[in-house]
C-alpha cells in the first residue's frame, strides 16, 4: 500500500491493544476508519481517540465469529463509505490448558474467534477489495504461529492456521490489486492475557501471576506493533515479524525445526513435572 490517504480501512479488534494503536496510526495518515470490536466501551474510547484526527470514523459492535454479521457489516460499509481498500483481521483470544484437560467448548470459542474470524473476515469483504485500485489485506498470527508451546495447543492451532490460510490467499491473489500479509507479533503488551481463559490446573499458579509474567517479559508496546505492521504493509511485505522476540525465535525454529522445543528449554518444565508426579506415586 503506497498511500494511505483517503482509504477506508476496516480493524478488528479495534477496542485496545493493536487493534486501538492501528486505528490511530492510520487516522494520523488520513485513513478512514471502520471500528469494529463486542467490548462497545473500548470501542467508544478508540472511536474518539481517532476522531481527534478529524476523521471519518464508525464503530460497529460484533462478534467477529458471526459470519453474517460480517456480509452485514461489509454491506453497510460500502453503502457508508462507497469502497473499502484495507482489511485487518486483528480481533483475538487466547486459551491457557493441557491438551488433555481443556473442554471443546473453550477450543471451540477460541477457533472461532481467532480463525474463522479472519476466514470470515475476508470472505465478506474480498469482492468489495477486489474492485479497489490498491488493496490490502492483513491478517494477525502470531509468534505462536512460527513454533508450538507446551499449554497452547489451541492456542498454536487456531495460529498455525491463520499462518497457512493466510500464505495461500496471498499466492491466489498474486497479480492482482489485493496484497496479503501475515502478523507474527511476539509479545506485546496488551490485554489478551487478562482475557484469556486459564485452565485450572495448567500452569499451577493463578491467573494473576500469569498476568504479570506475561506483562515483564513483553518488550514491545502496541504502538510500536502497529508501526511495524504497517510498514510492512507500505513495503508489501508477506510475513511482518513484530518485535524482536519473534525476529531471534524465528530465526533459532528455521536453524532447529527438529529440535528447537530442546534448544529453548519448552520440555524441561513439562519433563520435571512429570518425574515429580512418578516419584509422588510411589
Amino acid at each position: 500500500m503506497k498511500n494511505f490517504d483517503g482509504k477506508v480501512a476496516v480493524v478488528t479488534g479495534a477496542a485496545s491493544g493493536i487493534g486501538r494503536a492501528l486505528a490511530i496510526s492510520l487516522a494520523k495518515r488520513n485513513c478512514k476508519l471502520v471500528l469494529v470490536d463486542k467490548d462497545i466501551a473500548g470501542l467508544q474510547q478508540t472511536k474518539e481517540t481517532v476522531l481527534l484526527h478529524d476523521v471519518e470514523c464508525s464503530s460497529h459492535e460484533l462478534d467477529v465469529s458471526d459470519a453474517s454479521a460480517f456480509n452485514k457489516l461489509a454491506l453497510e460499509v460500502i453503502n457508508q463509505y462507497g469502497a473499502v481498500d484495507m482489511l485487518f483481521n486483528n480481533a483475538g483470544v487466547t486459551l491457557v490448558d493441557s491438551v488433555s484437560a481443556q473442554s471443546l467448548e473453550d477450543f471451540h470459542w477460541l477457533m472461532n474467534i481467532n480463525f474463522w474470524g479472519v476466514v470470515h473476515g475476508v470472505n465478506a469483504f474480498l469482492p468489495y477489495l477486489k474492485e479497489a485500485n490498491e488493496a490490502h489485506i492483513v491478517n494477525v498470527s502470531s509468534l505462536f504461529g512460527l513454533l508450538g508451546l507446551p499449554l497452547q495447543s489451541a492456542y498454536n492451532a487456531s495460529k498455525f492456521a491463520v499462518r497457512g490460510y493466510t500464505e495461500s490467499l496471498k499466492m491466489e491473489m498474486a497479480g492482482s490489486n489485493v496484497n496479503v500479509s501475515c502478523v507474527h507479533p511476539g509479545g506485546i503488551k496488551t490485554a489478551i492475557t487478562e482475557n484469556s481463559r486459564v485452565g485450572d490446573k495448567a500452569l499451577g499458579i493463578p491467573k494473576s501471576q500469569l498476568i504479570a509474567d506475561f506483562e515483564r517479559t513483553s518488550k514491545t508496546t502496541a504502538e510500536q506493533a502497529a508501526a511495524e505492521i504497517l510498514s510492512g504493509v507500505e513495503k508489501n511485505k508477506r510475513r511482518i515479524l513484530v518485535g524482536g522476540d519473534a525476529k531471534l525465535l524465528d530465526k533459532i525454529v528455521r536453524l532447529f525445526p527438529s529440535s528447537y522445543e530442546t534448544v529453548l528449554g519448552f520440555e524441561k518444565k513439562v519433563v520435571e513435572r512429570y518425574k515429580q508426579r512418578q516419584k509422588d506415586k510411589s
